[in-house]
């Protein structure tokens, strides 16, 4: 029986990956000035309650998403993609894989969207990261992953090393856009290492 996502605890998750604790991960980040279209789109989201509701949350990160991944032609983003591995199923947000017609490994971040809940969606990620392991390793790929937690305001950054040790970043915010947009542009520079 292969368990959800989001019926796991931080403690499952670090069991699996034989971890126990996350190691602190500065990104070597240069701030990127926002593009006058990603302006305008931040301005036009005005209109539009972006508090209250995780799906309200999925209007900033794709906005935020669709500024730095097409600067990145081999990486594409993936929406609502079933993920699983020997073990593990769910849906993942966000899966950024190799441009292509169809979803296939090398699967290289899984990004979670959540409303406020880091702790969960901590967790979720995570596990989604293992999966994408599990997956890559099955079809001959033995690359990092990446992970990205965020509520559209707040994010947080993961890095799943090939020895198994989990790296987590401090937040990062909009409040703050040069800064969290080169360090999304950072993860697609690192994923696009892997993306064959």
């Amino acid at each position: 029986m292969k368990r959800n996502f989001s019926g796991l605890t931080l403690q499952d998750v670090m069991e699996m990956a034989e971890q126990e604790n996350l190691t602190r991960w500065s990104l070597d980040a240069l701030p990127l000035r926002p593009s006058a279209t990603l302006i305008e789109n931040l301005r036009r989201l005005e209109a539009f309650d972006l508090g209250n509701t995780e799906a309200a949350k999925l209007l900033l990160i794709d906005t935020l998403l669709a500024e730095i991944v097409p600067n990145h032609p081999r990486l594409k983003v993936w929406k609502a993609a079933l993920l699983e591995s020997d073990t593990l199923s769910g849906i993942s947000d966000y899966l950024i894989a190799p441009k292509r017609a169809y979803l296939s490994t090398p699967l290289l971040c899984a990004v979670e969207a959540k409303r406020d809940d880091f702790v969960q969606g901590r967790t979720q990620c995570l596990a989604e990261m293992l999966a994408c392991t599990w997956n890559n390793r099955k079809k001959g790929f033995d690359s990092e992953v990446f992970g990205i937690v965020s509520n559209g305001q707040i994010w947080q950054f993961y890095r799943l090393a090939m020895s198994g040790e989990i790296f987590e970043t401090a937040e990062y915010t909009s409040q703050y856009l040069p800064e969290l947009l080169g360090a999304l542009d950072f993860i697609c520079v690192e994923c696009d290492k892997f993306a064959l």
